[in-house]
């Protein structure tokens, strides 16, 4: 995957789980979104096979970034999704700004985080909806599904 980044929910998830002292089990991760931008393949999803045997416990989802518009709004009803031209247009298009942020290793193996609302949010445990990308109702939606003040309860949830 050309690009490859890992971000959204499991970046938070490890984190928030770092610093209340518990070791992250990958198996307890819903999905682990390895996505990429390849604006010549039509195909939005790749598949993981490689990721799945180099870390079968992890839930591997990967996704072609620049076909997320043709499939998006339909799945969750929403609206026109505009085609999104890099990493860094994806990453800002994530639900909450703590998942807003993702990770890689660049070729001399030193991490390079791409975070276009910065990481004060995800380092302050704070759970704010992207008002640009969600409407309160699903931010509502979500937070029920995913309750992170009850997995790490100094999480503030921000309306």
């Amino acid at each position: 995957m050309p690009d490859a980044w890992i971000g959204a929910g499991a970046i938070g998830e490890l984190v928030w789980s770092e610093r209340y002292g518990e070791r992250l089990d990958p198996s307890s991760v819903r999905d682990t979104d390895a996505f990429f931008s390849r604006p010549d393949a039509p195909s939005w999803e790749c598949d993981p096979r490689r990721l799945v045997a180099a870390w079968p416990d992890t839930p591997w989802e990967a996704k072609n970034q620049a076909a997320m518009h043709t499939w998006y709004p339909a799945k969750f009803s929403t609206a026109r999704w505009p085609p999104l031209r890099t990493i860094a247009d994806e990453v800002a298009a994530r639900h909450e700004y703590p998942t807003a942020v993702a990770v890689r290793l660049d070729a001399h193996d030193r991490l390079v985080v791409c975070g276009p609302y910065g990481l004060d949010d995800l380092l302050d445990e704070v759970r704010r909806r992207n008002s640009t990308r969600v409407s309160p109702e699903i931010s509502w939606q979500r937070l029920a599904r995913h309750r992170p003040a009850e997995r790490w309860p100094r999480v503030r949830v921000m309306p």
